[in-house]
């Protein structure tokens, strides 16, 4: 994770520094949740909020990670030549991720498919795929979208599936208050998009 050093005056209290790492975060952006929590009617300074702004800069800096973060940088070399085209699925991936409407979480599981071209990915590097795309400002669709896109590019396969199934807090903590809703999304791309019988496989592994 990229750390966020303000240059421009030196921390001068305990307080400006990260217990762990003793790294200073964007002051400014602290200042920010500092009126944030005034608007609220809160007050900064009592002792439950005083290092509230920088947790919360610290965790926004987490949560949005995935904006330096690139496919080829998780993926790097752990692409493998194999004589291989049988399906590859990698089921509940977790994943957590911000509306980009409200800012509240969503979250859930990917399930990631590819039929190989006689080359095959880490397993791993695909739950980091889903990693890069899940901690930016998303929506689910476009999450979807962008692990099926990014499988193709670097894969080159017959075909790709990406089924995400979440759950949303803007839907289940204010608006609609709908607790148990659950939102499925799916991607397909080559032969999982132009096959029925490959694509009735694919989900039905998923489900099964």
């Amino acid at each position: 994770m990229t750390k966020h050093i303000d240059q421009r005056s030196s921390p001068s209290t305990f307080d400006d520094y990260d217990t762990e790492g003793e790294e200073v975060y964007d002051r400014e952006f602290e200042q920010l949740v500092r009126r944030m929590l005034e608007r609220m009617g809160e007050q900064p300074e009592r002792e439950g909020l005083q290092r509230t702004p920088f947790r919360v800069a610290k965790a926004l800096d987490f949560l949005t990670s995935g904006y330096k973060m690139t496919v080829q940088d998780v993926v790097r070399n752990a692409i493998f030549e194999e004589s291989c085209e049988e399906m590859v699925i990698v089921k509940d991936i977790e994943f957590y991720s911000l509306c980009e409407h409200h800012m509240l979480p969503f979250f859930g599981k990917a399930h990631v498919a590819y039929l190989p071209n006689n080359r095959l990915i880490g397993l791993s590097k695909i739950a980091r795929i889903v990693d890069v795309f899940a901690r930016r400002l998303q929506v689910q669709e476009r999450l979807t979208n962008q692990v099926a896109d990014a499988m193709i590019e670097i894969l080159k396969p017959h075909g790709v599936g990406v089924v995400i199934e979440a759950s949303h807090f803007c839907m289940m903590m204010r608006g609609v208050e709908k607790q148990s809703s659950l939102t499925v999304t799916s991607a397909m791309r080559g032969t999982l998009k132009d096959n029925g019988r490959s694509r009735s496989e694919l989900l039905g592994l998923i489900r099964g």
